[in-house]
């Protein structure tokens, strides 16, 4: 794990408990608004017996999914939040890095009608992760990416791939660290979807209902024949 994504790790870990009440409050608007029911809504289209969230937080998704009869399980890097998602319960929760997925009995034994990860793909260096996370899909399955809307946090930086700095100072208090991310294009994440073998059956854009701008990228991936 280079430094950027230990950085990424770290501020997970200190800020578990603002994310989770930002999540829990209901602070984070865009979630509110669009972005929360777009995952949900494209995850119960193809009508899944079973789910995985990588990157799951504090367990919003799965306890959603798990209240609906979808056998769900999340799993994420950070154990505090994992303690925060095991509280509420409704569903399985395991603390795993993206780099311990793989080795994991738990999770390779499965193979999974969607693999989804919610504004959970901040790193730089994932084609190795969705290429490993393919071979685990049922012959129906899916993988969704849902991620900011590359238009919508250009802001007036140069629009082209590399890190920046997520402070949090829009979502509530109590953040004790900022976060780097990797920004990409949206060039740049249809490339990543290819490299790792997979084939984009639908790209939605989630809009703000007042503004009219996009807020989103949603991405419903196969497996390439």
């Amino acid at each position: 794990m280079d430094n950027r994504e230990q950085q990424i790790l770290h501020s997970w870990n200190e800020n578990a408990s603002a994310w989770t009440e930002s999540v829990r409050s209901h602070l984070i608007e865009s979630r509110q608004v669009a972005t929360n029911k777009a995952i949900i809504d494209t995850i119960l289209k193809y009508n899944p017996n079973n789910v995985l969230d990588v990157g799951c937080g504090e367990g919003w998704l799965v306890r959603e999914l798990f209240n609906r009869g979808i056998d769900a399980t999340g799993t994420d890097g950070a154990a505090p939040l994992i303690d925060k998602a095991k509280a509420l319960g409704d569903g399985s929760f395991h603390v795993l890095t993206y780099e311990e997925l793989g080795a994991s009995n738990v999770i390779s034994s499965i193979n999974y009608d969607a693999i989804v990860f919610n504004f959970a793909l901040v790193g730089e260096n994932v084609s190795e992760l969705l290429n490993s996370l393919r071979k685990q899909l049922s012959n129906r399955g899916k993988l969704i990416i849902q991620t900011v809307h590359p238009f919508a946090v250009c802001g007036d930086e140069p629009y082209r791939d590399g890190w920046r700095v997520e402070s949090f100072a829009n979502f509530g208090s109590g953040y004790k660290e900022s976060m780097p991310w990797y920004f990409r294009t949206v060039g740049s994440w249809l490339a990543l979807v290819q490299s790792a073998r997979l084939r984009i059956d639908e790209c939605l854009e989630p809009i703000h209902p007042v503004t009219g701008r996009p807020l989103s990228l949603l991405l419903t991936c196969s497996v390439c024949l």
